[in-house]
């Protein structure tokens, strides 16, 4: 018996879904990575992602506009997002940022169409949820890639001005993760259509979780196939298909709303019984049936990698903006809070992860923009990126403490906050992406001989068993290359290289090669003595995806120090906790995961090829920590670009904020002057500020110009630190105590 006969019987099979899912997208950066040897040169080469004139231009124009338009606290209170808003956003092309010009869409680069997502999310998650659906998965990309002529030229220019709504429903009762197993099903029989009897589908459905579906009235639905009859042919279940049905369509059931954590965007049910569609309806007509999960999983890598990452980086964008400067102008002990270490600790690791954030959301996007559908970086960055968003937020959260939990319009938080667990839970639970996406992917994709290997086992060809032997004799030279080289670099730091022209750069893109080295043959180790368990072993796979997640977010963040940042000195601190955290969080994980592997004389020769015998990382110190807490809260260029996501609009809290810290900023000299005299000369009582600097003036320590700067700083660090107030019944009330209309406007009678 030959041993791709011996492994056959071993190897358990791959189901059509399966292989499919493993086979969607393009490779990119991971297979560097993944093959122990990471491609910098690749990374620095990628043209680097700008907004056209026109995409800037409308940023500037719409996003603003509808942004000012949008009180998020008052749409957390109702029932519905106003109409004139899901006007506008129609009458301006919102859910047309991916859909051609040709069609009457914006074309905008996935770039773009993350910048503009994130930036509406920095203000409404509700907003945000509104406009990236129909801009993600969805009837839009899946008819523009599969769509008929006819299809497209009807429903495009429709769903590009808004005359059409889309939804797609895919998950059922029975089916979330295992979407292959979804039991709604479309038996191909004879009905009447337009007035002929002609050859289609009667299916029947009950979808919940699906975004916009109240409101939509275009379904894009997938379902089972069945030709029980054999109007098609001798098979009898076809696969899943997918098809775009109208909601005026009879038997179409849509309306009933979900409640996704009291976000105020359209999410709810579908359902319909033995409804009768023509073949025309299909997505690419009748000869796409059964290539629905094909078609899905295709195109959801490229959404998956915009939408729900661009809320993670705008939550911790928001958090880290708001916090900084709330920590600089809350003062305790007669000092900023920002400056206790318990606050330092935590305010640092808010301004680093963001850093990794907006770098993983700019390379990935700019991935994209070469016509990539990366579905392993996609996915990498769905799941990292919404979880560094939550780590990020919860800090921020702890940080501000009794301001962050008391709703109203000038929390910053509050919104986000609720809004976090949606992006963590859709396109994929993390849990799942995590244990079975990344690196089951990741090792069919990247390893150079495997997939061959897999089709080879699983082949009937009378020469298999030949082509067969030639894989395996490439896959064990490969495997040889892979722990000679990390011996090499495990105990051989000269061997390490370094392309960088930066030398604060050289030293952390040594220990990736090194950490990258290390992860090659521990991926080929475990496929060698797991094999076909290993995608049981969701633990140990999950560990070696969350090293090849975290390098790929350490090639991100050297990326955009190296290219983005606008001032080196300025980012230095960011840099630093950055691919810091990166580094020792894969390092980590390669030590659990060899830690943790259940043959012991394999973790032996893991442990000999990696030089890990012990359970000790390198961490961040508490110096850095410091530093780059005392950074964050000066009003850099950093500071800027780590927040640009959040538009400040007049009024709100993030302009309330920001005026009491630049405010503060601008008169440090006139505060220290101030401490300098109260030390030497104590006013006694203390009543007030304002009547210790009336004082002071009266002393002739302060003149009438210093006193009207500081006075000014302090009103507004004392609407910063208030928190909104409301009546018995929950009626708001302004900074004055009086009484608020639901137009914003105040009402005569005071409280």
């Amino acid at each position: 018996m030959s041993i791709r006969t011996s492994l056959k019987k071993v190897l358990p099979p791959i189901s059509i879904t399966e292989q499919e899912a493993l086979e969607a997208g393009d490779v990119w950066l991971e297979a560097s990575i993944y093959q122990g040897k990471p491609d910098m040169q690749a990374l620095r080469n990628i043209p680097t992602a700008k907004l056209s004139p026109e995409e800037q231009a409308f940023l500037n124009g719409p996003v603003q506009q509808v942004l000012e338009m949008v009180d998020d606290f008052a749409l957390q209170n109702d029932k519905h997002i106003p109409q004139d808003i899901l006007d506008f956003l129609s009458a301006n092309k919102f859910f047309a940022l991916i859909i051609p010009k040709k069609f009457g869409g914006l074309e905008f680069t996935p770039y773009a169409n993350s910048t503009i997502v994130a930036t509406l999310a920095a203000k409404s998650g509700a907003l945000a949820v509104t406009v990236m659906v129909p801009n993600s998965l969805g009837p839009g990309e899946l008819l523009m890639h599969y769509g008929t002529p006819e299809q497209q030229n009807h429903y495009l220019p429709r769903l590009a001005i808004g005359q059409d709504i889309p939804c797609f429903a895919l998950t059922s009762p029975e089916a979330g993760s295992d979407a292959g197993a979804i039991p709604d099903a479309a038996i191909v029989t004879k009905g009447m259509w337009e007035g002929e009897e002609v050859v289609g589908l009667r299916v029947s459905w009950d979808k919940r979780y699906i975004t916009l579906a109240p409101i939509a009235t275009v379904l894009g639905l997938a379902f089972k196939v069945f030709d029980t009859e054999g109007l098609l042919g001798d098979q009898v279940e076809l696969g899943i298909t997918c098809a775009l049905i109208p909601k005026s369509h009879p038997g179409v059931e849509l309306g009933n709303r979900h409640d996704p954590m009291g976000v105020t965007f359209y999410n709810g049910t579908t359902r319909g019984q033995d409804v009768f569609i023509p073949m025309d309806f299909i997505i690419g007509g009748q000869k796409n049936i059964g290539r629905g999960w094909q078609m899905l999983v295709a195109c959801l890598g490229a959404g998956r990698g915009i939408s729900l990452p661009a809320m993670g980086v705008a939550s911790a964008q928001n958090a880290l903006k708001s916090t900084v400067e709330y920590s600089f102008v809350r003062e305790q002990f007669g000092v900023p809070i920002g400056r206790f270490e318990g606050i330092q600790e935590e305010l640092a690791d808010i301004a680093g992860k963001t850093f990794v954030l907006e770098a993983m959301r700019v390379l990935t996007t700019e991935g994209l923009n070469l016509g990539l559908k990366p579905g392993v970086v996609t996915a990498m960055a769905k799941y990292h990126m919404t979880e560094l968003g939550r780590d990020v937020l919860n800090s921020a959260m702890d940080i501000q403490a009794g301001k962050a939990i008391q709703r109203g319009p000038q929390n910053t938080l509050a919104g986000g906050y609720a809004a976090q667990p949606i992006g963590i839970t859709v396109e994929g639970a993390n849990i799942l992406t995590r244990s079975l996406m990344i690196f089951g992917q990741g090792t069919m994709r990247c390893h150079p001989h495997l997939k061959e290997m897999v089709d080879l086992i699983h082949s009937e060809d009378s020469q298999a068993d030949t082509q067969f032997n030639k894989v395996l004799g490439k896959t064990i030279s490969f495997s040889v290359k892979n722990a000679f080289r990390s011996l090499t670099k495990s105990y051989l730091p000269f061997t390490r290289g370094a392309a960088s022209a930066l030398p604060e750069v050289r030293k952390y893109e040594k220990r990736m090669n090194s950490l990258a080295a290390k992860l090659a043959p521990m991926a080929d180790l475990s496929l060698l003595v797991l094999g076909g368990d290993l995608k049981k072993a969701e633990m140990l796979s999950a560990r070696l995806g969350d090293v090849m997640s975290y390098m790929y977010a350490a090639m991100a963040v050297v990326r955009f120090y190296e290219q983005r940042v606008e001032n080196r000195n300025e980012a230095l601190p960011y840099f630093e906790y950055a691919i810091q955290w990166c580094l020792l969080k894969g390092e980590t994980a390669l030590n659990d995961f060899i830690a943790n592997f259940s043959n012991t004389p394999v973790r032996g020769l893991m442990r000999l090829l990696t030089n890990t015998y012990t359970s000790s990382v390198k961490g961040i110190s508490d110096d850095l920590k410091r530093e780059l807490s005392a950074a964050a809260m000066q009003d850099t260029s950093i500071k800027t670009q780590l927040t640009h996501l959040v538009k400040v609009i007049p009024g709100d809290g993030n302009d309330i904020n920001e005026q009491a810290f630049k405010a503060k900023h601008a008169v440090m000299p006139q505060l220290k002057k101030i401490q300098k005299a109260l030390r030497k000369t104590p006013v006694v009582p203390f009543i007030s500020f304002e009547h210790a600097v009336g004082k002071l003036h009266a002393a002739g320590e302060l003149t009438a110009e210093e006193v009207a700067l500081v006075i000014d700083y302090n009103d507004k660090r004392k609407v910063a630190i208030r928190v909104d107030e409301f009546t018995f019944d929950l009626e708001l009330l302004d900074k004055d105590l009086t009484l608020v209309n639901e137009s914003g406007n105040k009402k005569a009678d005071a409280a």
